[in-house]
């Protein structure tokens, strides 16, 4: 159990965001749409678990999105290495396109009125 927590915490660096209820869950979700067919849930866990995924995602710049309901639904009902199912397409799209738009404007894609360059 502790080598697949092990591989699980590997995963986080390469996710597109977390996922948490703030205090208690976390889930890392990754998505490459030229690779897969929906996004996926790399790594999950509740409390001290959650706690070590979040320390984990600072540390690889993974951002860290608050959406309570998302990290429930994802958390009860997507085993670690598996797509979302259809009916959190729109939710988790909403988290990836806020996160893109992020990542975008971090890395200097969009001049300082908002535009693209």
């Amino acid at each position: 159990m502790q080598m697949a927590r092990q591989r699980m915490f590997a995963k986080i660096k390469e996710a597109d965001v977390v996922i948490t209820n703030p205090t208690r869950l976390a889930v890392a979700v990754k998505y490459d749409p030229a690779a897969m067919g929906a996004p996926k849930v790399v790594a999950k866990g509740a409390r001290l678990i959650a706690e070590r995924i979040k320390k984990l995602a600072g540390e690889h710049n993974v951002p860290i999105v608050e959406n309570k309901p998302l990290a429930r639904a994802l958390f009860k009902s997507v085993p670690v290495d598996r797509e979302i199912p259809a009916k959190l397409y729109q939710a988790v799209a909403e988290v990836l396109a806020y996160v893109y738009q992020l990542n975008r404007r971090k890395t200097g894609a969009y001049t300082a009125a908002g535009s693209a360059a």
